[in-house]
């Protein structure tokens, strides 16, 4: 469902993405760690369509990005560090909005998909509401919402559970429990080991651009389990750079 080959990404000397492969099967759970710049957020922004890349292959769902990008935008809910809303709408302009944008198509209408979403995220009661009176966590809500309108097959999400209370982060927890049971292929970075791993199917590591680890839930335990491979990994990469920068010195 999700296919990178040899992805780069480059700003100006920067090199975010270096020779970047991974697959994703559909309905796979996969969690995305790594320190800050490590590439996480660029990698979910090409694949988003957000961003093009330097040179490499990407495709979601078989479409090839960017020259398909329109059509995989089809398929694909986002949610990122900001949530793409409109401050000065309500909270149901946004969604209505958003819906026309991705052409949403329901039996009971527009405004009935809108309503089962709004129920899904926990927002039904604030339809009405300007997003700018909203909290952190109810915004986000509402991005969440914005992302599930057209019904995806693919969930990118950036760091899902920042600034989330424990309602909104229970909120979040269905929603991908309920992807999973859907077949909804999900891809997500996140800092926090604990919640991440209870969701994820599986977990790949990035450093400076490249991953540097792919295991499946299987080979950890517990979020312990998986620091402990997170830390070697780490170390290992930083290693290598050492023993390097020694050899060119």
């Amino acid at each position: 469902m999700i296919e990178t080959l040899k992805l780069e990404k480059s700003f100006g000397f920067r090199h975010a993405l270096k020779s970047t492969t991974l697959t994703i099967e559909q309905g796979q759970v996969v969690a995305l760690a790594g320190p800050n710049g490590a590439g996480k957020t660029t990698l979910l922004r090409i694949l988003a369509t957000l961003s093009r890349p330097t040179r490499g292959r990407v495709a979601i769902g078989g479409i090839e990005i960017p020259e398909g990008a329109m059509a995989a935008r089809a398929t694909i809910g986002y949610v990122g560090h900001q949530p793409l809303l409109y401050d000065e709408l309500s909270v149901l302009e946004n969604l209505r909005y958003y819906a026309r944008l991705y052409n949403v198509a329901s039996a009971s209408g527009v405004d009935g998909r809108i309503g089962e979403v709004a129920k899904q995220v926990g927002i039904d009661k604030r339809l009405h509401d300007s997003v700018r009176t909203l909290s952190r966590g109810y915004q986000q809500r509402v991005a969440l919402g914005r992302a599930l309108l057209h019904r995806p097959k693919v969930l990118l999400f950036d760091e899902p559970w920042t600034g989330l209370d424990q309602n909104s982060s229970e909120v979040l927890n269905e929603i991908f429990e309920q992807a999973r049971a859907q077949g909804v292929t999900v891809l997500f970075s996140s800092h926090e080991f604990e919640r991440s791993l209870n969701v994820a199917q599986r977990a790949v590591i990035m450093r400076n651009g490249k991953v540097v680890y792919d295991g499946a839930r299987q080979a950890w335990t517990n979020a312990a389990g998986f620091a402990e491979i997170y830390a070697a990994q780490l170390a290992s990469v930083e290693s290598a750079k050492t023993e390097r920068a020694k050899r060119n010195g």
